[in-house]
């Protein structure tokens, strides 16, 4: 079995993917904290990483990988959010507005990934139910002297792990002179961080050695993955923002509580998303949450489509037009499968498909791959259109089957992302405007290919003709109504 490919963040380098057990392989994505709605940016690391999980589980078996994606529900901004909620006239304590807050954010969540053809973690544990975890793991770092507790917060000592900056390149010195850290008098050092710290008697809050209080950020995430795939697992992945300072500080604490084990052995991390070749801000007008998109009218497998035509390590820019030609490149897809796009028909991906996602999760590549399988379907039904014999040799519904388990392997033309193209069957036309063709090439009479390719365009639909193949593509106009009318 040829090995799978992926950059390691840490090691800044391509390497062979060797999972510590072949028969549990283990991954942790960083999750979203829930206070609104999922950004065009928050989803970009949910498609990037279900492919992936897609990808490990074609390789090693369903039941031999475990992925897991977190949902942070504690967290100041979750608390700002609450207060506001109160101060706009909610009359509820503000713990009982926070849940209800976090639950249907989560809902909002699940509904919004799952139209993006997103497949469920193993688990989604919520940090409020390892709170007991996260205070363990603190309580062994000061015992090893990695942290100390000051004016009821517990803060992790940076210098005494000597690999801090060792992921995003940069010594503690050169973090301090070039970014903004949090000046507080209990700190040690200006780099050191929350791992806990007080809470009001209004704020969520539990007991702990040093008081009432909650945890900080990047705590949460190490105590809940050391709890749910253990002390070394095989991957860890999240966007190019986390990087620093979450996950350098998770790998800190982390490495610190647990000395004898490595964490995680690879770092993927997919880069920013850009509207329109801007950075998306709400100042600019140009910041979408996925369910804007969904609201005007993109079908979350056009916005899926988007991600995946720029390779994750890339910053990926959402554009109309690329929406407007994804959901071309869709709907000629599934046109070419009907009723078959409902059932779990499915054959083997083809191998230039898997080569590309091996290579480092290569998407970009791997839809090219489905472009040209699509043109080599078409070319063999013409072929038996035109000649009575397969072309080149191949079966078309052999190549239909290896298509669509390609498709299905980056998350596409899946039965649970509905019908929402335009299925009307246009073959008969096809085939009639590829006969008429052949016979205009003899009598160099193209009267009535003309007329039938002037009625189509009439009806919303596009013509694309080669030498080899007819493809008829309905348009936003299209309007099959008219069909009925053209002989």
């Amino acid at each position: 079995m040829r090995p799978i490919r992926l950059h390691n963040t840490r090691t800044r380098r391509k390497e062979d993917f060797a999972p510590l057990d072949q028969k549990n392989v283990r991954i942790y994505v960083c999750g979203p904290t829930v206070y609104d709605r999922a950004h065009l940016g928050n989803a970009r690391p949910v498609v990037v990483f279900d492919v992936l999980y897609r990808l490990l589980r074609h390789v090693y078996g369903e039941g031999h990988v475990t992925y897991v994606r977190n949902f942070t529900d504690v967290d100041d901004k979750i608390n700002a959010r609450a207060r506001a909620m109160q101060e706009a006239g909610d009359g509820r304590a503000l713990n009982d507005i926070i849940r209800a807050l976090t639950d249907e954010t989560i809902g909002w969540y699940h509904a919004d990934m799952d139209a993006l053809g997103a497949l469920r973690p193993d688990h989604e544990p919520r940090a409020t139910e390892f709170i007991g975890q996260m205070i363990g793991m603190i309580e062994g770092l000061v015992a090893k002297g990695h942290a100390y507790a000051a004016e009821g917060h517990v803060l992790f000592d940076v210098r005494s792990y000597p690999d801090y900056g060792h992921l995003s390149g940069r010594s503690v010195d050169d973090m301090i002179a070039g970014a903004r850290v949090e000046v507080a008098p209990y700190k040690r050092d200006p780099m050191d961080f929350v791992l806990w710290k007080p809470s009001s008697d209004e704020e969520p809050g539990w007991e702990s050695p040093w008081g009432r209080g909650r945890p900080g950020w990047h705590i949460e995430c190490s105590a809940m993955a050391h709890e749910l795939l253990g002390p070394s697992f095989d991957i860890h992945g999240g966007g190019i923002d986390l990087q620093f300072p979450h996950h350098e500080n998770e790998i800190a604490q982390s490495c610190c509580a647990h000395p004898d084990a490595g964490f995680a052995n690879v770092w993927m991390h997919n880069e920013m998303v850009q509207v329109e070749g801007k950075k998306m801000s709400k100042s600019l007008g140009n910041f979408f949450t996925v369910r804007d998109l969904l609201d005007q009218g993109w079908p979350g497998e056009v916005i899926r489509f988007v991600m995946l035509s720029t390779h994750y390590r890339k910053p990926m820019d959402w554009t109309e037009e690329k929406a407007r030609e994804a959901k071309d490149t869709l709907n000629r897809w599934r046109r070419m499968f009907g009723d078959v796009l409902e059932s779990d028909w499915m054959g083997q991906p083809a191998v230039e498909v898997t080569d590309a996602l091996e290579n480092d999760m290569n998407t970009a590549q791997a839809l090219s791959e489905l472009h040209r399988m699509h043109s080599g379907i078409l070319n063999a039904y013409n072929g038996i259109i035109a000649y009575g014999t397969d072309y080149d040799g191949t079966d078309p519904q052999t190549l239909e089957a290896t298509f669509l388990s390609s498709a299905r392997l980056l998350g596409l033309l899946e039965p649970s992302m509905g019908s929402w193209s335009k299925n009307t069957d246009l073959s008969a036309f096809a085939s009639k405007l590829f006969e008429l063709r052949a016979v205009a090439m003899d009598t160099k009479d193209f009267g009535a290919v003309d007329a039938l390719k002037s009625a189509l365009i009439e009806c919303g639909v596009e013509v694309r003709m080669t030498k080899e193949s007819v493809e008829l593509v309905p348009t936003a106009d299209f309007d099959p109504s008219k069909l009925e009318g053209i002989e």
